[in-house]
């Protein structure tokens, strides 16, 4: 009788919790729905007017540059930061020196400073390269990411290195080897790593707030800010912006599931 009590109680809080977790999403999606007066006056039923709501976002707000502006932000960011970190983490790792371990120490180290305290620096070296308000201007800075770099050398430690040995007897290049052996056999590390660069480089909020002036650059997270800071903003039109801008991110992440589980867990396809 006690255990049966027990259960229970764990299944009663853990439905409230379940319900708790799902409610904002259930929320964001019922807001779509409806009209800005409905969502204000806690309406948590669907409506019928999405249709009108997407309207407005392309017709009037300009959706439809700012999905551009935010592909290509996170395209480019995500090809770039898989080439440059799994490099950088296949080098710490393949190369030993003596000086190898305190290099990537001081790298670890950058983990702990404020992305906040970067701003100014990345913003005077963004202007000296006249990279002011311009999509690159963001790209570039998001590029290089230290945890990224952590993440593929701790799974290139389970790299076996015999066959790195056997591609170097056989005479290919460092290039050749990493391109066209290592690259092709760790699939599932990189969807992991893909998964986090894109659902980095698709939230950035800050450092796009900073660098971006004109409203023709802007990304999605600067237009559904825009949208809600509004005297008098549309709810409606502000809750469809937001399921748009989440539905990248769920198509992004149910396109490479299979692989993340594996690729957090550092597993090598043989």
């Amino acid at each position: 009788m006690r255990r049966k009590l027990v259960y229970t109680f764990i299944y009663i809080f853990l439905s409230i919790s379940a319900f708790i977790s799902i409610f904002p999403f259930y929320w964001m999606i019922v807001g779509s729905t409806n009209a800005s007066v409905d969502i204000i006056k806690g309406k948590i039923t669907f409506g019928t007017k999405f249709i009108e709501n997407f309207k407005n976002l392309i017709e009037t707000f300009g959706l439809g540059q700012v999905l551009l502006n935010s592909l290509e932000v996170s395209i480019f960011v995500v090809i770039g930061s898989l080439i440059v970190s799994s490099l950088a983490g296949y080098g710490f790792e393949i190369y030993k020196s003596k000086s190898r371990n305190r290099v990537y120490a001081v790298v670890l180290w950058t983990l702990m400073i404020p992305p906040a305290a970067l701003m100014v620096p990345l913003f005077r070296l963004m202007n000296v390269f006249n990279l002011i308000d311009s999509l690159w201007g963001v790209i570039l800075p998001m590029i290089p990411s230290v945890f990224l770099i952590f993440f593929f050398r701790q799974n290139f430690q389970q790299y076996p290195k015999e066959i790195i040995m056997a591609a170097r007897v056989d005479g290919a290049s460092e290039l050749r080897i990493f391109f066209s052996i290592v690259m092709p056999s760790m699939k599932a590390t990189y969807a992991a790593a893909a998964i986090y660069a894109f659902m980095t480089s698709w939230n950035a909020y800050l450092w796009p707030l900073v660098i971006i002036q004109s409203s023709e650059k802007r990304t999605m997270t600067l237009f559904i800010s825009n949208l809600a800071s509004g005297y008098n903003p549309d709810f409606g039109v502000v809750m469809t912006g937001v399921v748009v801008a989440t539905l990248p991110m769920i198509i992004v992440f149910f396109a490479l599931q299979r692989y993340f589980v594996q690729g957090v867990l550092g597993s090598v396809k043989q």
